[in-house]
């Protein structure tokens, strides 16, 4: 039997709302993989549409954790980081790759910072160069179109695309040091939407698309990101991978909308978490 990979999920933690931590940890540990966080604050609830909730910023216990672990021997085999709430955070994470970044692992990198074609109202444009600095550290690279834009300072574009500007994005963002880049919220029309995956190396382009679903759900770019890196774990390639994700934040968000539930709440993956086990082993 194969040893157990093991993750770092460095991100914040909502106490309600499915995002971030409350969703990376069971998805990856659904694939069968150990999961160590790494809190970067800690949250009543997430911010989006929700008002009123607490906040707690955890930057102070960044470093101990990761010299800890580091005193500990523990090593990873994949490193994903979602949303780092300041420039500090990116540079105490950065260390963090220095501490455990190797040759045999991998860093997925979300540069959770903007949707919509806007920043979260935490951040201004200057967070672009910050998490850009992550993102030439990375060996894939996980952005929405806009936080895409940000990364390249280029100016947003809403959808539908274009193969051309899909493609000319991924270049660009594969300019920044990452080797492989996903680029989610990929759309040609109203009927598909997904991701597009691009390998710097190979200079192979894959799409990995489902049936649109309209609306606007919360938390559904970390199930994916999620998912991908679980994956990943598994030995699926970037391409299988991405559509095993795909599958399952498609269908996530259709068991949402059929039960009529809040959509700040997030999407009903747990229901959908069988299936992503069996997808992961092949069954």
């Amino acid at each position: 039997m194969e040893p157990q990979k093991r993750v770092a999920a460095i991100h914040d933690i909502s106490g309600f709302g499915r995002c971030s931590l409350t969703v990376a940890l069971p998805i990856i540990s659904a694939a069968g993989v150990e999961t160590a966080i790494l809190p970067t604050a800690a949250l009543s609830t997430h911010t989006g549409g929700l008002e009123g909730y607490t906040y707690r910023d955890l930057t102070e216990d960044i470093g101990p954790f990761m010299r800890h672990w580091k005193s500990l021997g523990l090593k990873f085999d994949a490193i994903y980081t979602g949303f780092l709430g300041s420039s500090e955070q990116v540079g105490l994470v950065l260390e963090f790759f220095g501490l455990f970044k190797t040759v045999g692992n991998i860093a997925v990198v979300d540069p959770v910072m903007a949707d919509n074609g806007v920043m979260y109202s935490v951040f201004d444009r200057s967070f672009a160069a910050e998490m850009r600095r992550l993102c030439e550290k990375a060996d894939i690279i996980v952005p929405n179109f806009t936080e895409a834009a940000f990364l390249l300072d280029e100016e947003y574009h809403e959808g539908p695309y274009t193969k051309e500007y899909t493609e000319k994005m991924l270049k660009n963002l594969a300019s920044l040091g990452a080797g492989k880049v996903v680029l989610t919220g990929v759309y040609f029309d109203g009927e598909k939407l997904g991701a597009a995956c691009y390998d710097s190396v190979s200079g192979g382009i894959y799409y990995a698309m489902a049936e649109k679903i309209d609306g606007f759900y919360h938390g559904t770019g970390d199930v994916f990101g999620s998912a991908l890196t679980g994956a990943l774990m598994n030995g699926k390639t970037l391409e299988k991978a991405a559509d095993i994700a795909v599958n399952f934040t498609q269908k996530s968000i259709a068991r949402t909308k059929k039960a009529g539930t809040d959509t700040r709440f997030g999407v009903n993956f747990e229901k959908g978490l069988g299936d992503y086990i069996k997808l992961v082993n092949n069954e």
